[in-house]
């Protein structure tokens, strides 16, 4: 690739001079540690993995008890069922993500606790592997609208990749814990206090999502959220014209 065809600026999200079309203008990292969207929703996207993480190698074991032989089958089976839904709602999800990012992401977001609950409910194998539908809604909408948000929140400050990695770093950080946490609770009190216990962090989710992060895709006018709170912070100024 030559690298002057690149839009340096454009990749990063990052504001140009209007002076030098040339110079690049970022803002200090510290903008993104006192956006207090952003960290609702990095808060949000960890509590989201260290809910989800753990769920599907749970239910096959679950699946898988008393009948060793037969947790590869029934793993693969709602491994496929997560990517089929995956496969094809992905499209509506990008077409709808361009007329709003908070709606789909409830709807992600709140089909996780439900997951949680009927897996303590159902007992079928069939329908436990039917339940992966919901799974396979819930990574969908994660992993298509997630870094939507993230670009919305950091436009125009440069900061685009560190916030992107450090949503990557959440998701990390919550799905290693997650089995951890999942693997206790399985030990101690069994997979229907592990599910139901994982299905309250994702309410938990619900909730930091629902009051800490409000739409951040931009209005008619063109004008994302963060530049409505940039316009409201500054104070009303008068042009030289005006006071003559």
């Amino acid at each position: 690739i030559d690298g002057k065809q690149i839009d340096y600026a454009r990749a990063r999200g990052a504001g140009v001079s209007k002076r030098d079309g040339q110079i690049i203008q970022t803002e200090g990292i510290a903008a993104l540690a006192q956006d207090r969207i952003l960290l609702c929703f990095l808060t949000a996207a960890f509590l989201f993995h260290l809910s989800n993480a753990a769920m599907l190698p749970e239910l096959g074991e679950m699946l898988a008890q008393g009948n060793p032989r037969m947790a590869p089958p029934f793993m693969s089976a709602c491994i496929i069922v997560t990517q089929l839904v995956i496969a094809g709602t992905a499209a509506w999800i990008g077409i709808r993500a361009g007329k709003g990012r908070k709606p789909l992401l409830l709807l992600g977001f709140s089909v996780l606790p439900v997951r949680g609950v009927m897996y303590t409910l159902v007992h079928a194998p069939a329908a436990l592997i039917g339940i992966q539908v919901l799974d396979g809604v819930a990574n969908a909408v994660f992993v298509i609208v997630s870094i939507l948000v993230v670009k919305d929140r950091t436009e125009g400050t440069g900061r685009f990749n560190l916030a992107a990695g450090a949503l990557a770093t959440a998701v990390g950080i919550g799905a290693a814990l997650s089995s951890a946490i999942g693997g206790v609770l399985v030990q101690r009190l069994g997979f229907r206090a592990s599910f139901l216990g994982l299905a309250a962090i994702a309410v938990a989710a619900f909730m930091v999502l629902l009051f800490g992060v409000p739409e951040t895709v931009r209005d008619v006018g063109g004008h994302t959220p963060r530049d409505s709170e940039s316009i409201e912070n500054e104070s009303p100024t008068l042009a030289p014209s005006a006071l003559t």
